[in-house]
């Protein structure tokens, strides 16, 4: 995930979230505008309407509680063990809150409730919040910049719940047992004392615009914009409450949607935002177990590389190095060619390093060092390379190499591991021949003006129809030893030099492999056609 953001704690929230947020308090404020002209119309007593407001809350701030005590666990935050614990206050005076509420279980409330109790409990409840939030900042500014922990209940949360339910017990033996201590609020069990409503409600409003003016000033993430718009709602609920005079009005009503709004909507948000942290989570470790699995391939790959490529010319290296030691241990030494079979023996030796290089460069997804060549220069050299094994096959190769090709921009060792590959699968495709001779031809021809098409055929065993598809699948392979790399890696090798390898079947017999790569500058200089025919000796 993007910088190692782990949950809504951290993340800061992108523009979709932002407008949509702007979008949701907008929606409220204009609520507003709506309700207020209708906002005194009495209607009728639903005593119904607190307990299943408080329970749908209770349950609300309860979730919410929950979801922010598992990110303090993780993020081992004191702000967010602060900012829970206030849910859980809130959550735990919604009990005392409906059982007081005249009507709802008792005509007059539960607990011993006087007139003021539910209006108070209300109050202590309202304003809690903004004090959780402010505790909440003050915190979130010196919490450790540690990286997360493991999730692990800290003693700081049995801490945070221990101090919510001490605060929600306490509150609720003031308004209740000790009722008489508090002010006035409410004349009678539906109507309030205006001015002293309006003058208590102002000093939350005070407190709300208090912590919303902290928490703007520092929000940095998800969850602090949502609490923003929970704000706004609180801040609705606090303007409808200094303009009602009574319960059971059209804006007493609108009010209870409006609390349950507010509740619920930093709840799903926690939500949504947190199955969306994990959704990106899961695709994240998807991802990492297949760049794993890919690695892990990419070292068979390269294992199998490493012994089909480099145990050509360590065989050459080989066959050369006996052939020297089989010129000098005669009665009559030939120095001359056991010099020249020592001096093949040093080429093929730094072929075999340069190989190595080339395998190193291609795995690590880095280009090798590319040069302009002419590929008739190329498949010359290769011919040359492979004489041993063409004379020892008793395989004749024909050269029909166009002297206008143009020349090619490219790796010249990768170019010529193409090369051996294809010649080497066509002898020993022709291993298996009798009865006539064996032929390779190597034509190379202009294309468009521009690219160079490249034509290895023989007159071999050819290439099943079923598994003509699958020839150039890595690990796939017609040889009952062999490692199924080598046309794999043909391909991924001409086509990281924008070219294309593909085979088709001969016309009586055996195979074609075509080569064709993009020409790489202007046509080389006029030469000698060359069409040559070289036989085994």
């Amino acid at each position: 995930m993007p910088q190692d953001h782990l949950g809504l704690f951290d993340t800061p929230p992108d523009r979709r979230q932002v407008w949509g947020g702007l979008a949701i308090a907008g929606l409220l404020f204009a609520a507003l505008l709506l309700i207020f002209p209708v906002r005194d119309i009495q209607l009728g007593r639903v005593d119904a309407v607190i307990p299943t407001i408080d329970a749908i809350m209770f349950l609300g701030d309860l979730i919410t509680a929950t979801l922010l005590f598992a990110q303090a666990s993780v993020f081992r935050s004191r702000a967010l063990t602060v900012l829970a614990a206030g849910y859980v206050y809130a959550a735990l005076l919604l009990v005392p809150h409906a059982l007081t509420f005249p009507g709802a279980f008792a005509p007059h409330g539960l607990l011993v409730a006087g007139v003021n109790t539910t209006s108070w409990i209300a109050m202590f409840r309202r304003a809690g919040f903004p004090v959780a939030v402010l505790l909440y900042v003050r915190f979130k500014r010196t919490d450790s910049a540690a990286l997360p922990g493991a999730e692990r209940p800290a003693p700081r949360i049995l801490a945070g719940v221990l101090s919510a339910i001490a605060l929600a017990a306490a509150v609720t033996l003031l308004a209740t047992i000790g009722r008489n201590l508090l002010p006035p609020f409410d004349f009678t069990r539906a109507n309030v004392i205006y001015t002293y409503a309006a003058a208590y409600e102002a000093a939350v409003i005070v407190l709300f615009a208090a912590a919303t003016i902290v928490l703007f000033r520092q929000r940095k993430s998800v969850l602090d914009m949502w609490l923003l718009v929970a704000f706004s709602g609180w801040v609705i609920q606090s303007l409808l409450i200094i303009t009602l005079h009574s319960r059971f009005t059209a804006g007493w009503y609108c009010l209870c949607a409006i609390m349950v709004f507010s509740h619920l909507v930093v709840m799903l948000a926690l939500i949504a935002e947190s199955n969306r942290l994990y959704a990106r989570l899961a695709l994240s470790t998807s991802a990492w177990n297949r760049e794993h699995e890919a690695r892990l391939m990419s070292i068979d790959a390269l294992a199998a590389a490493i012994s089909h490529e480099v145990g050509q010319p360590l065989t050459a290296v080989s066959i050369h190095a006996r052939a020297g030691l089989s010129w000098l241990d005669r009665e009559e030494p030939d120095v001359d060619r056991a010099i020249r079979s020592l001096r093949a023996t040093i080429e093929a030796g730094n072929h075999t390093t340069d190989v190595i290089k080339s395998l190193r460069a291609m795995f690590a997804n880095r280009p090798g060092k590319r040069t302009e060549f002419c590929l008739n220069d190329l498949v010359r050299a290769t011919s040359s390379l492979l004489g041993r094994e063409l004379d020892g096959e008793k395989i004749s190769l024909q050269l029909v190499l166009d002297s206008a090709l143009p020349p090619v921009l490219a790796d010249r060792v990768q170019m010529q591991r193409v090369l051996v590959n294809l010649v080497t699968n066509a002898i020993e495709s022709l291993g298996a021949t009798r009865g006539r001779p064996r032929r390779i031809a190597i034509r190379s021809a202009p294309l468009d003006g521009h690219d160079v098409l490249l034509e290895v055929s023989d007159n071999g065993a050819g290439i099943n129809p079923e598994e003509m598809a699958h020839i150039f699948e890595a690990f796939f392979t017609t040889k009952a030893t062999g490692t199924g790399m080598g046309l794999s890696l043909c391909r991924t090798i001409v086509e990281a030099h924008g070219g294309r390898l593909w085979a088709s079947q001969g016309e009586d017999h055996g195979a074609t492999f075509h080569l064709q790569l993009p020409g790489g500058g202007l046509p080389a200089g006029a030469e000698p056609a060359t069409a040559g025919l070289v036989t085994a000796g």
